[in-house]
């Protein structure tokens, strides 16, 4: 019988519920107040290059790090969920993208054109979720969130990219409140 490829981390979770680091006591809500979003690439890693450890943040990872309307709906909702918990002060946002981001092939035209046919997803949408320019699309996504009717003085948001060659993380958006003239209150 073939061995899954999954067994080997069956067997590493083992270790980790043997381990006495999982028994410390955690809420739903990250002991940092930190949300980051981030790309699903298995070279971005935020408990590597970050060091988040158990209970520290929230990590939502999808194609490209992109700010979705589904990204800035969940935000919205941990946030609430914060506030209705009664945690204290605002919840950090941070987009973390990427270079030698692979959300690059969206911007080849071949590439796009024969994955749309064969998803039947718009062509433009698909297009406009390339990352060729990691420093620029991280600032989109950051003023996306930041203008978003979903955006509440509860959150701030922050913009970094990951250099993949250095390893090393840069803000290129610091930590920023939404829009006064947009904010809804808590």
């Amino acid at each position: 019988i073939p061995m899954s490829a999954f067994d080997e981390f069956l067997n590493r979770n083992r270790s980790f519920a043997d381990s006495a680091s999982r028994r410390q006591p955690l809420t739903a809500m990250p002991s940092n107040r930190v949300f980051v979003v981030t790309y699903l690439d298995p070279r971005v890693q935020p408990a590597v290059f970050l060091g988040v450890g158990l209970g520290d943040a929230i990590v939502l990872r999808n194609p490209g790090g992109r700010v979705t309307d589904t990204a800035i709906a969940d935000i919205a909702l941990i946030s609430f969920m914060g506030e209705f918990m009664g945690a204290e002060g605002p919840m950090e946002v941070a987009v973390i993208h990427h270079t030698q981001c692979g959300m690059g092939f969206l911007a080849n035209q071949e590439f796009r054109r024969a994955f749309a046919a064969r998803t039947g997803s718009d062509d433009a949408q698909l297009a406009a979720r390339a990352v060729t320019d990691p420093l620029a699309t991280v600032r989109d996504d950051v003023e996306r969130l930041l203008t978003s009717p979903l955006a509440t003085a509860r959150i701030v948001a922050s913009g970094h990219v990951f250099d993949l060659g250095t390893g090393l993380v840069s803000t290129v958006v610091p930590a920023t409140a939404p829009h006064p003239a947009e904010v809804k209150a808590p």
